[in-house]
Protein backbone atom coordinates (compact mmCIF):
# COMPACT_ATOMS: atom_id res chain seq x y z
CA UNK A 1 0.00 0.00 0.00
CA UNK A 2 1.44 3.52 -0.86
CA UNK A 3 -0.75 5.40 1.34
CA UNK A 4 0.86 5.31 4.48
CA UNK A 5 -1.85 3.30 6.02
CA UNK A 6 -0.74 -0.07 5.99
CA UNK A 7 -1.04 -0.94 9.66
CA UNK A 8 -4.90 0.08 9.42
CA UNK A 9 -5.94 -1.58 6.21
CA UNK A 10 -9.83 -0.86 7.03
CA UNK A 11 -8.65 3.20 7.27
CA UNK A 12 -8.22 5.17 3.60
CA UNK A 13 -7.04 8.86 3.37
CA UNK A 14 -10.21 9.74 1.71
CA UNK A 15 -12.16 8.47 4.89
CA UNK A 16 -10.12 10.09 6.88
CA UNK A 17 -10.41 13.37 4.99
CA UNK A 18 -14.24 13.34 5.46
CA UNK A 19 -13.99 13.34 9.15
CA UNK A 20 -10.94 15.77 9.31
CA UNK A 21 -13.23 18.88 9.85
CA UNK A 22 -15.00 17.69 12.83
CA UNK A 23 -12.34 15.96 14.20
CA UNK A 24 -10.09 19.12 14.01
CA UNK A 25 -13.39 20.84 16.09
CA UNK A 26 -13.68 18.46 18.32
CA UNK A 27 -9.49 18.82 18.77
CA UNK A 28 -9.76 22.30 19.11
CA UNK A 29 -12.59 21.81 21.96
CA UNK A 30 -10.21 20.11 23.87
CA UNK A 31 -7.26 22.21 23.56
CA UNK A 32 -8.89 24.78 24.60
CA UNK A 33 -9.62 26.41 21.49
CA UNK A 34 -5.85 27.04 20.86
CA UNK A 35 -5.41 26.62 17.06
CA UNK A 36 -1.91 25.67 17.71
CA UNK A 37 -2.34 22.83 19.96
CA UNK A 38 -4.98 21.86 18.26
CA UNK A 39 -2.82 21.46 15.45
CA UNK A 40 -0.25 19.34 17.08
CA UNK A 41 -3.00 17.17 18.50
CA UNK A 42 -4.07 16.34 14.78
CA UNK A 43 -0.77 15.53 13.76
CA UNK A 44 0.30 13.37 16.24
CA UNK A 45 -3.46 11.64 16.09
CA UNK A 46 -2.67 11.24 12.49
CA UNK A 47 0.94 9.84 12.93
CA UNK A 48 -0.84 7.42 15.48
CA UNK A 49 -2.88 6.25 12.99
CA UNK A 50 0.19 6.07 10.34
CA UNK A 51 2.29 4.20 12.58
CA UNK A 52 0.08 1.98 13.71
CA UNK A 53 0.50 2.70 16.91
CA UNK A 54 -4.00 3.55 16.76
CA UNK A 55 -5.76 0.43 14.92
CA UNK A 56 -9.01 0.79 13.66
CA UNK A 57 -10.40 -3.01 14.48
CA UNK A 58 -14.36 -2.22 13.07
CA UNK A 59 -15.78 -2.61 16.78
CA UNK A 60 -17.36 1.23 16.00
CA UNK A 61 -17.62 3.19 13.15
CA UNK A 62 -14.36 5.07 11.81
CA UNK A 63 -15.99 8.50 13.24
CA UNK A 64 -16.25 7.18 16.48
CA UNK A 65 -12.59 5.50 16.23
CA UNK A 66 -10.78 8.70 15.48
CA UNK A 67 -12.43 10.83 17.74
CA UNK A 68 -11.17 8.39 20.21
CA UNK A 69 -7.58 8.39 18.91
CA UNK A 70 -7.68 12.69 18.97
CA UNK A 71 -9.03 12.36 22.45
CA UNK A 72 -6.50 10.26 23.52
CA UNK A 73 -4.05 11.89 21.78
CA UNK A 74 -5.48 15.14 23.50
CA UNK A 75 -5.21 13.67 26.91
CA UNK A 76 -1.34 12.65 26.31
CA UNK A 77 -0.39 16.02 25.25
CA UNK A 78 -2.34 18.02 27.89
CA UNK A 79 -0.63 16.10 30.56
CA UNK A 80 2.58 16.27 29.13
CA UNK A 81 1.94 20.39 29.06
CA UNK A 82 1.43 19.87 32.38
CA UNK A 83 4.79 18.31 33.63
CA UNK A 84 6.33 21.03 31.02
CA UNK A 85 4.61 23.50 33.64
CA UNK A 86 5.53 21.96 36.85
CA UNK A 87 9.13 22.25 35.51
CA UNK A 88 9.14 25.57 34.23
CA UNK A 89 7.83 26.72 37.78
CA UNK A 90 10.27 24.87 39.31
CA UNK A 91 12.79 26.73 37.96
CA UNK A 92 11.61 30.22 38.40
CA UNK A 93 10.65 30.44 34.50
CA UNK A 94 7.65 31.82 33.02
CA UNK A 95 6.19 29.33 30.21
CA UNK A 96 4.64 31.08 27.12
CA UNK A 97 1.30 29.99 26.96
CA UNK A 98 -0.59 30.70 23.84
CA UNK A 99 -4.04 29.51 24.50
CA UNK A 100 -6.86 31.86 24.23
CA UNK A 101 -10.30 31.84 26.12
CA UNK A 102 -13.10 29.80 24.70
CA UNK A 103 -15.30 32.99 24.91
CA UNK A 104 -12.17 34.93 23.25
CA UNK A 105 -12.34 32.95 20.06
CA UNK A 106 -15.68 32.69 20.49
CA UNK A 107 -16.10 36.18 19.69
CA UNK A 108 -17.58 36.53 23.47
CA UNK A 109 -20.84 35.25 22.77
CA UNK A 110 -22.93 34.53 25.70
CA UNK A 111 -23.40 31.05 24.15
CA UNK A 112 -19.56 30.45 24.25
CA UNK A 113 -19.01 32.03 27.34
CA UNK A 114 -21.69 29.93 29.19
CA UNK A 115 -20.05 26.65 27.45
CA UNK A 116 -16.94 27.83 28.84
CA UNK A 117 -18.26 27.43 32.33
CA UNK A 118 -19.65 23.79 31.84
CA UNK A 119 -18.05 21.19 33.36
CA UNK A 120 -15.01 19.40 31.32
CA UNK A 121 -17.24 16.77 30.71
CA UNK A 122 -20.72 17.80 30.43
CA UNK A 123 -19.44 20.50 27.67
CA UNK A 124 -17.59 17.00 25.78
CA UNK A 125 -20.61 15.13 25.56
CA UNK A 126 -22.53 18.43 24.52
CA UNK A 127 -19.92 19.16 22.13
CA UNK A 128 -20.08 15.67 20.36
CA UNK A 129 -23.38 15.42 20.61
CA UNK A 130 -24.65 19.10 19.00
CA UNK A 131 -21.49 19.92 17.05
CA UNK A 132 -19.96 16.40 15.86
CA UNK A 133 -23.96 14.91 15.25
CA UNK A 134 -22.92 11.66 17.33
CA UNK A 135 -25.84 9.53 19.31
CA UNK A 136 -25.40 9.47 23.40
CA UNK A 137 -24.08 6.08 22.72
CA UNK A 138 -21.16 6.90 20.32
CA UNK A 139 -20.49 9.84 22.83
CA UNK A 140 -20.07 7.48 25.62
CA UNK A 141 -17.87 5.18 23.63
CA UNK A 142 -15.41 8.18 22.62
CA UNK A 143 -14.93 9.37 26.28
CA UNK A 144 -14.44 6.21 27.30
CA UNK A 145 -18.07 6.29 30.16
CA UNK A 146 -21.08 4.39 30.10
CA UNK A 147 -24.18 5.24 28.50
CA UNK A 148 -25.95 6.04 31.31
CA UNK A 149 -23.51 8.98 32.64
CA UNK A 150 -23.00 10.60 29.46
CA UNK A 151 -26.93 11.04 28.59
CA UNK A 152 -26.73 12.56 32.72
CA UNK A 153 -24.00 14.98 31.55
CA UNK A 154 -26.39 15.79 28.15
CA UNK A 155 -29.07 16.15 30.04
CA UNK A 156 -27.37 18.23 33.26
CA UNK A 157 -25.61 20.41 30.77
CA UNK A 158 -28.49 21.41 28.69
CA UNK A 159 -30.08 22.21 32.27
CA UNK A 160 -27.04 24.28 33.27
CA UNK A 161 -27.12 26.01 29.88
CA UNK A 162 -30.99 26.89 29.74
CA UNK A 163 -30.46 28.40 32.97
CA UNK A 164 -27.64 30.37 32.42
CA UNK A 165 -28.85 31.93 28.94
CA UNK A 166 -32.09 32.53 30.68
CA UNK A 167 -30.61 34.31 33.43
CA UNK A 168 -28.23 36.34 30.78
CA UNK A 169 -31.65 37.34 28.97
CA UNK A 170 -33.28 39.31 32.05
Amino acid sequence: MQDGLEHNPNVSKDALAAHHRAAYGWALSLCGYDAATADDVMQQSYLAIIDGSARFDGASSLKTWLFGVVRNVARRHHRARRVYVAVVARFGAQPRDGSRAMADLRGGDTVGVALATLPRRQREVLELVLWAEFTLEQSAAILGISVGSARTHYHRAKQTLRARLERDDD
